[in-house]
């Protein structure tokens, strides 16, 4: 063998090794990371006198797991000790320290620190609450609730979190209050903003909201914010912004960087938040791109809200923002409240006027009344026409964009970043499309430059004009802010869907609320030419994310009003009093595929909250803490397992399961085997303080289904007077095939109460 053929085949050999050897890694990544340092969250069991154990003596106890208290870099091992929401801590180990630790007596279980993702002017107003009656006047909106909102921090100073409500002063936080405000310029934190303090890796640096980001700003003031007049973006949408509970207290607990979050800092955080005394946790994230949900036993945030509704706290998460796609729904545990997006009626309007006359109504957050200019319609990618579709950096080789409107459609990226690139290459203005996955949702972002965001329909009409015009022009006029925009509300096409994978079938989400433009706080100016002062910074934002506080807000509106009430009551209130019809009273509407077909119970949950209703649900599903232990053991969870979520001992065998259908959850969710009945069992609570109100079952029944209640009349004649019922499900005609579903609704009636339960049957 000559040296020329030597030296490839030892090329070649040394290549194939190297693939080999990362694929080995991949396959068994113990190989490389043994000796690699991880932050790890550890559960033990509960020390024999946790009750009695300072902080000082807590952290001892914890330090004696590790194999010393401090690493070779001189870095402190332990990261957090926890002390409400699990029992245990988090520390830095290797994977070889850790599965020695396993052998340790006490500890249960050690997962790795994982990376999480952060997921209003009118909308208070477009869900039903009015400063002159209802649930604001009821519950003084929200005043001596605390809301705890963990997220990527706060802009101190902004308006939004004042003092005042125009023209009220806030009262003290509540003598429960032990929180902490890690802003030291005065003012900063008030009885408004009552706290704010910041986990990053075991250090606390001041918790403000990094301008690039602006997240936890914006999630904070749908939630509590209080009342600005004047606020606008850009001069749209004039009036007063206000949060869902203007005069409750908020406590921020950042956890965030601008992009992600630690599972660690989050569950530190909502440690913190228990302990210090909050009513309602808002919490707008979930797994970062990509990522799979976890069990419940290695997810964080759902042992954590677990602890926290055990203490009474009601805990607001979001559906995710991966819809349309089926079995998309993260945060599905049962005790949390998970939030889906819908729309309201108000635009930011843009109409698309192309040469052949046809128009088309958008939005767009950038207004330029002096844009009235006819110009050249350009789509890279499409048609034959040069660059690459999505308007990225390099879509533009090979075509002319310059002083031209550039048709655009997300292909990666943001709609943002699309404007930014189309600008940077001499682009005069742009028309962002809708394909058939985002349907009929569009958006009012702030952009670089003239732009209208159009739907899939408006797409359609597009193409057909470029196919029959070789000279295609357009221009885009500007209507300001409108509303009574049909049909409303709808649901987004990127809130997440279920069913869930994990929790035995119960019916995700639970709720959906305005998550589509929605107003609130912002750290900086949005887009360029803004006039507004520093301080009053509003802006537009979109995702399950701003649909969480509102429902955030509503519990802490219901909290005020029923202090007894649990956290499963109040979700209860919420979802049998949810809206399934839209403003024009037909059925909520999806926006995906741009058809606007009903919305099926995967996307919809129980319905668009109705906050007024839910004040006075006339009956509840109530649920105790202990009840869900009962369920994690039904659905096959080991005793070691379900011991980590419930943060002490469990042995299943000595308790009385519950299958995940016979939890006693608001909605109804079953898997039906067509050969054979099923019963589940439900139980209602009476929370009206008053006299005889009989209630009679009426049945929606699922198509091919019989649906029969028994009992199938319910009295009650006194607070919290329990009643319950079976419900018999049987096929009755042709029965749908493996895995489809059917849908319907059991409502109980009284003369004064309507109380509503979604029905999905599930063909096995």
């Amino acid at each position: 063998m000559d040296i020329k053929k030597r030296s490839s085949f030892h090329l070649t050999s040394k290549i194939i090794f190297i693939l080999l050897f990362i694929a080995h890694c991949k396959t068994f990544p113990n190989i490389v990371d043994e000796k690699q340092v991880h932050t790890y969250i550890v559960h033990v069991q509960p020390h024999k006198e946790n009750e009695f154990l300072g902080d000082e003596e807590r952290e001892a106890w914890h330090k004696s797991f590790l194999p010393n208290t401090t690493l070779d870099s001189g870095e402190q091992r332990l990261v957090y000790s926890y002390r409400e929401v699990i029992s245990g801590f988090a520390a830095r180990l290797t994977r070889k320290e850790v599965e020695d630790m396993k052998s340790m007596e006490g500890v249960m279980h050690a997962q790795q620190d994982q990376e999480l993702s952060p997921r209003t002017t009118y909308t208070p107003s477009f869900i039903g609450l009015s400063q002159w009656h209802g649930l604001w006047v009821d519950s003084f909106m929200g005043q001596g609730m605390i809301i705890g909102v963990i997220d990527s921090g706060i802009t101190p100073g902004h308006s939004s979190f004042k003092d005042s409500t125009v023209d009220k002063p806030m009262p003290p936080p509540p003598k429960k209050w032990k929180g902490k405000c890690q802003f030291r310029k005065q003012g900063y934190c008030n009885n408004k903003l009552i706290g704010a303090i910041s986990f990053q890796n075991g250090r606390s640096p001041a918790p403000r909201d990094q301008k690039t980001n602006g997240h936890g700003t914006h999630c904070a003031g749908i939630a509590a914010g209080s009342m600005v007049p004047d606020a606008d973006v850009r001069g749209l949408a004039k009036g007063t912004a206000s949060g869902v509970a203007p005069r409750a207290h908020l406590a921020i607990y950042q956890s965030c960087t601008t992009t992600s979050c630690s599972s660690t800092d989050v569950l530190k955080a909502m440690d913190q938040a228990i302990d210090d005394g909050v009513d309602v946790l808002s919490i707008s994230l979930g797994p970062s791109l990509g990522q799979r949900q976890d069990p419940y036993y290695v997810d964080s945030m759902a042992i954590g809200a677990f602890s926290a509704i055990r203490k009474g706290l009601v805990v607001s998460l979001p559906a995710g923002n991966s819809g349309p796609e089926f079995s998309s729904i993260e945060n599905d545990e049962p005790w949390a409240m998970t939030v889906g997006a819908s729309s309201h009626d108000r635009r930011a309007k843009a109409t698309v006027k192309l040469g052949d006359g046809t128009e088309i109504v958008g939005e767009t957050g950038y207004q330029d009344n002096n844009f009235n200019a006819t110009l050249p319609l350009v789509f890279p990618s499409v048609l034959g026409q040069n660059g690459t579709e999505g308007c990225k950096k390099d879509s533009f080789d090979n075509v002319d964009v310059k002083g031209k409107i550039v048709i655009c459609y997300i292909y990666g990226g943001t709609y943002i970043d699309m404007g930014v690139n189309v600008k940077n290459a001499g682009g005069a203005a742009m028309i962002i499309t809708d394909t058939f996955r985002e349907g009929s949702t569009t958006f009012s972002d702030v952009h670089v430059l003239p732009t209208a965001h159009v739907d899939d329909p408006g797409l359609k009409k597009i193409i057909r004009y470029l196919r029959s015009d070789p000279n295609p022009n357009a221009t885009i006029t500007f209507g300001g802010t409108t509303f009574g925009a049909r049909p409303s509300p709808t649901i987004a096409y990127f809130s997440s869907r279920g069913p869930s994978l994990l929790n035995g079938g119960i019916l995700k989400p639970d709720i959906v609320g305005p998550g589509v433009n929605v107003l609130s706080a912002w750290p900086k100016k949005p887009g360029p030419g803004s006039k507004a002062p520093p301080g009053s910074y509003f802006n537009f934002q979109s995702g399950t994310s701003m649909a969480t506080p509102h429902l955030a807000g509503v519990a802490a509106l219901l909290k005020s009003t029923h202090k007894n009430w649990s956290p499963a009551a109040i979700k209860s209130a919420i979802m049998t009093t949810a809206d399934r019809l839209d403003r024009d009273l037909k059925p909520i509407t999806d926006d995906y595929n741009g058809t606007r077909d009903v919305a099926n119970l995967i996307a919809l949950g129980a319905g668009q909250v109705n906050p007024q209703a839910a004040n006075d649900p006339g009956l509840v599903y109530d649920i105790k803490p202990f009840n869900y232990i009962q369920y994690l053991c039904g659905i096959g969870y080991s005793d070691a397992n379900v011991s980590t979520v419930a943060g002490r001992q469990i042995q299943c065998a000595n308790l009385v399961k519950i299958n995940a259908e016979d939890l006693n959850y608001p909605s109804i969710s079953v898997t039906l085997d067509p050969k054979a009945k099923k019963s589940i069992t439900r139980q209602l609570t009476n929370v009206v303080d008053g006299g005889t109100e009989v209630y009679h079952a009426v049945v929606e029944d699922p198509k091919g289904i019989n649906v029969d209640v028994s009992p199938n009349t319910l009295r009650f004649s006194r607070l919290d007077q329990k009643r319950k019922f079976t419900i018999e499900f049987e096929v009755t005609g042709m029965p749908l095939s493996q895995g489809e579903t059917t849908q319907g609704q059991l409502l109980w009636i009284s003369p004064k109460h309507e109380v509503r339960s979604p029905i999905l049957v599930t063909f096995s």
